[in-house]
């Protein structure tokens, strides 16, 4: 077995057999109660939806309601995916450049178009408005099937002396 293998065998290992969510030095599995957490304390993500057979990911302001992640759109390409109840991508991170620190939530799940009176209520009321400037009166719901996240961890640095 190559140097490498044996390397990877025995992390894989320390993985399974320890109740850390660290998955790499400095790089810890965040718990699924954590990355709702994170989650549903963000207000800017990105959808990654697929156009022509090529990716393509937009900043969107959102809000999580009852599990599920709505924001405002116009007519165009994200309606289209919602419309279609495309699988899609939606991202959430946090990032300090300072200390190189942060956290980054991912969720895969079918989007599609809110016709839900009291879901459209319920964004209303927490607020959810477009940030930028035109007519987005159209909600979009993406439905998680799949939530990970993780987040950068530094050892403490030993005093200096």
């Amino acid at each position: 077995m190559s140097p490498q293998a044996v390397r990877g065998a025995e992390c894989a290992a320390t993985r399974r057999s320890t109740q850390s969510s660290m998955i790499d030095h400095g790089l810890e599995l965040l718990s699924e109660d954590e990355a709702v957490r994170l989650l549903a304390g963000g207000e800017v993500g990105r959808i990654g939806i697929t156009i022509g057979a090529l990716p393509a990911i937009f900043p969107v302001n959102y809000r999580l309601i009852d599990g599920v992640i709505v924001f405002r759109t116009a007519p165009g390409s994200k309606m289209s995916a919602a419309a279609g109840g495309a699988i899609v991508a939606f991202e959430v991170d946090d990032w300090q450049l300072e200390d190189r620190s942060g956290w980054s939530v991912l969720v895969v799940g079918r989007a599609t178009v809110v016709d839900d009176g009291a879901l459209s209520d319920q964004a209303r009321a927490a607020h959810l408005e477009p940030f930028v400037d035109g007519c987005r009166h159209l909600l979009v719901r993406i439905e998680p099937t799949f939530i990970s996240g993780r987040r950068l961890v530094h050892a403490l640095e030993a005093p200096s002396g």
